[in-house]
């Protein structure tokens, strides 16, 4: 095969990470990593594109043995790009941010607030740092990269993604507060769990990966993504107009509903049976 015909039949496979490239209990499989390091090795593009800050997503690509050239971060807030050698004493090389996107999180805040007693907030900035408020975060990135800030601190701040938390809420009635609260200023999805992710107004995975495409000068009809969750829908509506767009077994329905293929569970290796199929 020459370099030209390989290009042009190279893939973007795009992966989301918790509940897909990981399972729910952060384990990584010898399985979907073998996959995923045979598919790269054929020539085609694998990346992730997550609502994990840039600082929770690199340690996942040194995980998997990929260095992509772009990463999608934060829900499509942030997109870094592999530039140069390795750094830091690992061996990935280093990634710079090639696109950001922020808002102001006053106006939502007060909105959620006022509809959501005894939440907890977060807010994370340009360089990937967080303000948090409301008490304690699940175990992760924004506690151990964070500072702990009175609620009115939150505002004002150049925000590419607001984090809000409701132990107190059932998911189903979480998601009925939500879709109460009208907030048409902002983009939002909702995770596995209790757990709203608010991005500013017309981001999302979608919009970032097109972006990637379109500088790998890749096809529409060579686009794969996977993912697990409501902030996925965006993403497999993309990949499924003109190329593949796979939903997670253990997804929520309306995740399922936008795909256009369904596989295996998180627990089952999912991941790795879909990409099975690639051949050189």
């Amino acid at each position: 095969m020459t370099a030209r015909s390989r290009h042009f039949d190279r893939w973007l496979i795009a992966l989301d990470v918790d509940g897909t490239v990981l399972r729910e209990d952060g384990s990584l499989s010898d399985g979907v990593t073998s996959a995923v390091q045979r598919v790269q090795s054929l020539g085609h593009e694998v990346t992730l594109c997550t609502g994990r800050s840039v600082a929770m997503t690199l340690p996942v690509l040194d995980r998997l043995g990929i260095t992509p050239e772009y990463v999608v971060c934060a829900n499509g807030a942030i997109t870094v790009r592999r530039d140069g050698d390795a750094a830091g004493g690992t061996s990935l090389p280093r990634y710079v941010r090639e696109h950001v996107e922020t808002f102001d999180p006053s106006e939502v805040l007060t909105t959620i607030r006022g509809h959501l007693e005894g939440a907890r907030y977060a807010v994370e900035n340009e360089d990937g740092s967080f303000l948090y408020s409301g008490g304690a975060f699940p175990e992760g990135d924004i506690e151990a990269s964070g500072t702990r800030v009175e609620f009115d601190e939150l505002m004002g701040t150049r925000a590419t993604r607001v984090v809000v938390i409701s132990p107190g809420h059932a998911i189903e009635d979480f998601l009925a507060v939500v879709e109460r609260m009208g907030l048409h200023r902002v983009s939002y999805n909702v995770g596995w769990t209790a757990w709203l992710d608010i991005a500013p107004d017309g981001v999302n995975k979608s919009v970032a990966l097109e972006r990637v495409r379109a500088k790998l000068d890749i096809p529409r009809t060579r686009v794969l993504a996977i993912g697990d969750g409501r902030n996925d829908i965006e993403m497999l509506e993309w990949a499924a107009e003109s190329g593949r767009g796979v939903a997670m077994g253990q997804s929520p329905s309306e995740v399922k509903a936008v795909a256009n293929e369904t596989t295996g569970s998180d627990v089952d290796d999912g991941v790795a049976a879909t990409l099975a199929g690639f051949t050189g």
